[in-house]
């Protein structure tokens, strides 16, 4: 399917060619995110996580494509629009980002201070050590 074949489409989704490119440029974005993820994890992450990560992919790839959709599932919770609803589950989906990251944050502060305790003791010199080498010092 051409450029011109989704300008063709337009019309027909109840939307102008000017939202047609708007919509291409949004899903090729959203997509290029997704993928970027899935490289910079690996198979390091959670399937559940990936299933997450598809399905807010589809979600957001159909908002753009269907902007009133979002506008009908915001009226069924009792939101005036679709871009509300969009904004407050963003605001929502950033506060949790967040918050996991403070999580992680902590837990890398955590392993870095007993890392850095675990190294200072054993590369500590022993009290023999010490007292030999202090003596020696002063007793030149």
């Amino acid at each position: 399917m051409g450029a011109p074949d989704l300008l063709a489409l337009g019309p027909a989704l109840g939307v102008g060619s000017r939202t047609v490119i708007i919509q291409l440029l949004l899903v090729v974005g959203i997509i290029g995110i997704i993928a970027w993820l899935f490289a910079k994890r690996g198979a390091k992450q959670l399937a559940v996580r990936r299933l997450l990560i598809i399905a807010f992919a589809v979600f957001a790839v159909l908002t753009v494509i269907f902007p009133s959709m979002l506008t009908r599932v915001a009226h069924l919770v009792g939101v005036g629009r679709g871009a509300d609803l969009l904004l407050y589950a963003t605001v929502l989906v950033l506060l949790g980002f967040l918050a996991l990251q403070e999580a992680r944050t902590k837990a890398a502060e955590k392993r870095t201070t007993y890392l850095a305790r675990r190294m200072a003791l054993d590369e500590a010199e022993t009290p023999v050590a010490y007292r030999a080498r202090v003596l020696d010092t002063h007793g030149e």
